[in-house]
């Protein structure tokens, strides 16, 4: 059976709105979790996509995470062989300096639900079902220098870099949009320290205004995704 890679860096930070439909178009999902499974193990060509998902690390922070190295490597060595790969938020940042950018702190956490900026190479691309406003969950402190070769697709009013293509068969995207109503209750948990240290944020701030967005930005999340799978022909 065709096999999914998640690669997990915090449990509740999952595939979410992503899985069902990795599983409708007959794929095998397995999630291997980052700093506790063996990632020296992995193939990086083995399976026929990977999804990076975010955490609230930072890609720079490989001394108190030495499985970062790891994962670098491994990313390299997939997206030189390219192989199909989909890095979120922090898989966003793992996939551009494993291209060569870098990535650092920003000058401020963004975080909460707003709208892109698409370039127009992202208005070609199966980013463009938000491009009517759409807001996205944006949930992030760090932020990254565009790799040589890399397409910009979006920006946001905050952070130039938002999305980025790779040749046609990589995708980085800084935001989320995998997210689900129901699953981001496990982030207002998990994050709660983060929430709390952030000026003008709270958990009812956050609850509310997904209640608004949520739902949208879930369909269009699987629009972007059959057609981003479709392109890169999975």
């Amino acid at each position: 059976m065709k096999t999914i890679l998640a690669l997990r860096h915090v449990a509740f930070e999952d595939l979410g709105s992503f899985g069902p439909l990795l599983a409708e178009r007959g794929y095998a999902i397995r999630s291997v979790e980052a700093g506790y499974d063996d990632l020296a193990a992995l193939d990086p060509l083995a399976d026929a996509l990977w999804v990076v998902l975010g955490g609230p690390i930072g890609v720079y922070e490989q001394d108190a995470y030495p499985f970062l190295r790891d994962e670098l490597r491994l990313l390299r060595a997939r997206l030189e062989a390219g192989r199909p790969t989909l890095g979120i938020c922090l898989g966003c940042q793992l996939i551009a300096q494993a291209l060569g950018g870098r990535v650092y702190p920003g000058h401020g956490k963004e975080i909460g639900w707003k709208p892109l900026t698409l370039t127009e190479a992202g208005y070609r691309s199966p980013l463009a079902v938000f491009a009517e406003g759409i807001p996205v969950l944006h949930w992030h402190g760090d932020t990254f220098d565009l790799p040589e070769g890399a397409t910009l697709l979006a920006s946001s009013d905050q952070y130039p870099h938002q999305a980025f293509s790779w040749g046609n068969h990589a995708l980085a995207l800084q935001f989320h949009m995998e997210t689900t109503g129901r699953g981001l209750e496990r982030w207002f948990i998990g994050h709660a320290s983060e929430i709390a240290a952030t000026p003008g944020l709270s958990v009812p701030v956050l609850r509310a205004a997904t209640a608004t967005h949520a739902a949208l930005a879930e369909a269009k999340g699987r629009q972007f995704l059959a057609a981003w799978l479709e392109r890169v022909g999975l």
